[in-house]
């Protein structure tokens, strides 16, 4: 009777997780890099919207956005995105006291089948005179 029973119990639970496996999120950027150019040094902060779509089945969570350095500001949503919606990432970087090339990455943690994703930003930071 005890093995009936487990046989019966694998044999609800088994699907039932397969399903719920099944569903997950998937974030796909439009694009995952942006280049600025040549941006001046004092003429202020300076903005990027990175678009991307939730293509999995599953509602969309970012947990986290962060760049790898305090002069790069990530924005981002922190309501679920529905499967099939849009969602945006303001990245902003502040060229002050940065002259030269610049490359920023900024590593977002979400619930997608792959956790973490990673857009960047480059450019060159010209000093004014």
């Amino acid at each position: 009777m005890k093995k009936a029973l487990i046989i019966l119990s694998l044999l609800l639970i088994i699907p039932a997780v397969a399903i719920s496996a099944a569903k997950k999120a998937e974030i796909k950027f439009a694009e995952q890099n942006h280049n600025f150019g040549t941006i001046p040094e004092h003429g202020g902060k300076v903005s990027h919207t990175f678009e991307f779509t939730n293509t999995g089945n599953a509602n969309l969570v970012i947990i986290d956005a962060k760049a790898d350095c305090g002069c790069t500001v990530p924005e981002y949503p922190s309501a679920p995105i529905a499967p099939g919606k849009k969602g945006k990432i303001k990245v902003t970087y502040n060229p002050l006291y940065r002259p030269g090339a610049f490359t920023k990455v900024i590593t977002i943690k979400s619930n997608a089948k792959q956790k973490k994703t990673r857009i960047k930003i480059s450019g060159t930071v010209n000093p004014n005179k």
